[in-house]
């Protein structure tokens, strides 16, 4: 017999950030929950969606699949599925397929979701007793373990406008919110991705993003409006050197468009630009002055964050 279930996560845009891997004495944090990033950005209402199929095995498989192809590499989805299946004694055969309706690699929090939701949807099809918390610690401990992000997990929990103030995974992070409702929209023009691992690694990228994360956050928190935050998180893309002159052009038209704001996808070679329902058609066509149609996402901002499905 196949046991099925579904989820639904928010893409997570993250607009500035502090990796928090290290001790104040420079020592590595062991415990992977502890890892995590402060930081901010949004939730939007397209995301992943993801349906698992469980039958029983005479060994345990795991089979991803992304928009319908097959996925092997997949690695942080793959390690939730690992971690729930350790959690009980029968052995099983298990289908994940992934959904995607966002850029993959930008700044999207992609793999996040997708940790996410597997974990949501297979905690559910193999009926075992997690709280929330819970199924998104294992994410969160997935997506640091394979280096595809820090922070990501608790705020696609929530959704809105996120604050992390202190890092960890879910149950631990301290998250704040910077109120917003839904009639907002998100006009994100993407050039293409730049990969986590090699700001993660990077130990002169790293110095720049923990030293400007924590002035923006800073920043923020003492005038924690939407104007301000995105104000605050355009400047810590320039001064951390991660706009390039694409990124640049991009963020003047979104400001000549009449956008509340625009900043800069971490990490991708993308912006976001956060406007009124009424003005997105503005900003739409002010991005198509240098990207296709099909580089350009539009998205409600998510309120709810990730859940099961019916």
């Amino acid at each position: 017999m196949i046991k099925t279930a579904k989820a639904f996560s928010p893409a997570g845009i993250s607009s500035f950030f502090e990796i928090c891997d290290r001790k104040p004495d420079g020592k590595p944090i062991i415990n992977l929950e502890r890892v995590g990033a402060r930081g901010g950005g949004f939730g939007i209402q397209k995301g992943v969606t993801t349906e698992v199929y469980v039958s029983k095995a005479k060994a345990s498989n795991v089979r991803i699949y992304i928009n319908g192809k097959e996925f092997p590499q997949a690695e942080t989805t793959k390690t939730v599925v690992q971690m729930l299946l350790g959690r009980v004694s029968e052995t099983y055969d298990v289908v994940v397929k992934h959904r995607v309706k966002i850029p993959i690699g930008a700044g999207f929090g992609s793999s996040a979701a997708g940790a996410l939701t597997a974990g949501l949807a297979l905690s559910k099809a193999l009926v075992l007793s997690l709280t929330y918390n819970q199924i998104g610690r294992i994410a969160h401990v997935a997506e640091v373990k394979c280096k595809t992000g820090l922070g990501t997990v608790g705020p696609l929990m929530l959704g809105g406008c996120i604050l992390t103030l202190e890092a960890g995974a879910p149950g631990i992070a301290v998250i704040d919110r910077i109120p917003i409702t839904s009639d907002y929209v998100i006009v994100a023009g993407v050039f293409g991705p730049i990969p986590t691992r090699d700001v993660l690694s990077s130990p002169q990228k790293r110095l720049a993003v923990n030293k400007w994360g924590d002035k923006t956050l800073q920043k923020i928190l003492s005038e924690p409006s939407l104007e301000n935050f995105l104000a605050c998180c355009r400047e810590f893309a320039e001064k951390t050197v991660f706009t390039t002159e694409r990124v640049k052009a991009l963020l003047k038209l979104a400001d000549k468009a009449g956008a509340i704001g625009a900043a800069q996808n971490m990490v991708g070679e993308a912006v976001h630009a956060l406007t009124t329902l009424e003005n997105a058609e503005n900003v739409v066509h002010a991005f198509k002055q240098v990207l296709p149609q099909e580089k350009i996402l539009v998205a409600r901002i998510d309120i709810q964050g990730a859940r099961l499905i019916g």
